[in-house]
């Protein structure tokens, strides 16, 4: 992917886009501790989210007569495995991780470690060798990692809950690494927009027999006001109109827009302190900035090509 200069408009864009991307797990966060469980957030999100992609769609071609809205058949298990991996037990997992270790530390560990995924996954598959600056970098990124994993025996204050979700939420980088390498190919046979509505949808379709079994389907029809302004500002802010964002910007200004993405970990460490009285422990400050670090010494214009879209 080329790096182009990027206009103030499209600046002022990118830094709106992780607001919404960065405040949404405090809002997620605010969610579960009004009664949703993670799975119903994130059924009854990419749902609604699904629903007004394909209105987008339709828009689209209504615009223009030549935009095509189909996808060959023989790629339908690969938007399918897009769906499970991106969506469904993506943000699952990631919810969970949010309900039992916090919002900032699923943003640090989601966001930070998923470049640095990318880059080794990368590499072995398309026969690439890591530069010593690269291996530096994952070394200071995995004790990083350690750090902010360790908060719960530093503090002494902690519990076996924060532990678990921490050691849940390091799953979600290697879901998001999956899908990332998945998708490179079809998004470049399609446009993105478009697989990421298809995805979006089929994500929510998955996840229904998940929230049935969670016996959480049906509050749907019982939402609060509240509770609805939470899923719209996900399905509506942080995945229609951000992505809508993202790719505008990204066609325009190629991977010097991923550069804005490692600033979300601090949008949602303000937003949770500020609004979730989060409290960041001087171990997960020293965490995040070692893992930052890490992924400014590995993550190379390629492997910044191949992260189509943010972890949220």
């Amino acid at each position: 992917m080329a790096s182009n200069s990027i206009s103030p408009f499209q600046a002022f864009l990118m830094v709106l886009l992780i607001i919404f991307w960065g405040s949404s797990f405090v809002v997620v966060k605010e969610l579960l501790g009004n009664g949703l469980s993670p799975i119903a957030i994130a059924t009854f999100r990419f749902l609604v989210a699904g629903a007004f992609f394909l209105l987008a769609l339709a828009a689209k071609k209504r615009v223009s007569l030549h935009y095509k809205l189909g996808v060959q058949r023989k790629d339908f298990l690969t938007l399918l495995a897009l769906a499970l991996t991106g969506v469904t037990f993506f943000f699952t997992i990631q919810y969970t991780g949010i309900q039992l270790a916090g919002a900032s530390i699923a943003a640090i560990l989601v966001c930070l470690l998923s470049p640095i995924l990318i880059t080794v996954f990368s590499t072995r598959l398309f026969g690439e060798h890591l530069r010593k600056k690269q291996i530096a970098g994952i070394i200071t990124a995995v004790v990083g990692t350690l750090l902010v994993v360790s908060v719960d025996i530093l503090n002494m204050e902690g519990s076996m809950t924060f532990l678990l979700g921490t050691l849940i939420l390091l799953s979600t980088p290697v879901m998001w690494t999956t899908y990332s390498l998945l998708g490179e190919k079809i998004m470049q046979k399609y446009d993105a927009f478009l697989v990421v509505a298809y995805v979006s949808f089929l994500g929510g379709l998955c996840l229904i027999p998940f929230s049935l079994a969670d016996n959480s389907f049906f509050q749907i029809f019982t939402l609060t006001t509240s509770q609805w302004l939470g899923i719209l500002y996900l399905s509506i802010t942080c995945s229609l109109l951000g992505y809508y964002i993202w790719f505008y910007v990204l066609k325009s200004a190629g991977s010097t827009a991923t550069s804005f993405l490692f600033a979300e970990p601090l949008v949602t460490a303000f937003f949770a302190v500020m609004f979730a009285n989060e409290i960041l422990y001087p171990a997960v400050l020293a965490g995040a900035v070692l893992i930052f670090i890490g992924v400014f010494f590995v993550t190379t214009k390629k492997a910044q090509g191949r992260a189509k879209a943010a972890t949220v």
